[in-house]
C-alpha cells in the first residue's frame, strides 16, 4: 500500500469521529478522552491542535483513502507522538510507515511515546521507528476504566 501524510481536511473529522468509536480500537487504544462519543469535545479538540503552532497533525491516506491521523504535540523537550490507524487496516505496516513518514517530518528530537503495554502492536510500530522503552508507567484509562501499565519510550538523535 502507498502511505502518506498531508494536512488535515475538515472531510476528514467525521472520518477520524467513528475510527475513534470503534469500541476494540478504543480499547486497544486505553488512553482516550473520557467522552469519545462527545462531538463537540471531538470538535474542540482537533480545532485546537490544528490552529496551534506547537503541534504538527496530519492524515495518514493509504492508496489515497483516510485511514488515520498521525502527530506531534507538546512543549520542546517532551514532545511526544501520537497515531490512530483505522482497525480494518491494522496489521498491514501502515502505521509504521505513517510514523517514519512523521519522524522525516519532525526532525526534532527526542521524542517520547506511551503505549498501554499490553498494546504489542503499537508497541512494534514503535521500536520499528526507533522508539525504545525506557520506563514503566501506570495511568488511568478512560477507555477502560481502569488504572493500567503503560511503556514510556524514547526516540533519540
Amino acid at each position: 500500500m502507498n502511505v502518506e501524510l498531508r494536512q488535515v481536511h475538515d472531510s476528514d473529522l467525521p472520518v477520524f469521529f467513528r475510527q475513534m468509536n470503534d469500541p476494540e480500537s478504543l480499547s486497544m487504544a486505553a488512553f482516550t478522552p473520557q467522552d469519545p462519543a462527545d462531538r463537540a469535545a471531538f470538535d474542540t479538540r482537533w480545532s485546537r491542535m490544528r490552529s496551534s503552532p506547537d503541534v504538527v497533525v496530519r492524515t495518514v491516506l493509504a492508496d489515497g483513502d483516510v485511514v488515520g491521523s498521525a502527530g506531534v504535540y507538546g512543549v520542546p523537550g517532551e514532545r511526544e507522538v501520537t497515531y490512530w490507524v483505522d482497525r480494518a487496516y491494522w496489521g498491514k505496516g501502515i502505521a509504521t510507515q505513517a510514523l517514519r513518514a512523521l519522524l522525516a517530518e519532525v526532525p526534532e528530537r527526542p521524542l517520547y511515546a506511551r503505549a498501554a503495554s499490553d498494546n504489542a502492536g503499537s508497541l512494534r510500530v514503535l521500536e520499528k521507528c526507533g522508539f525504545r522503552v525506557t520506563a514503566a508507567a501506570r495511568g488511568y484509562a478512560p477507555a477502560r476504566g481502569a488504572e493500567i501499565d503503560e511503556a514510556v519510550l524514547i526516540l533519540e538523535g
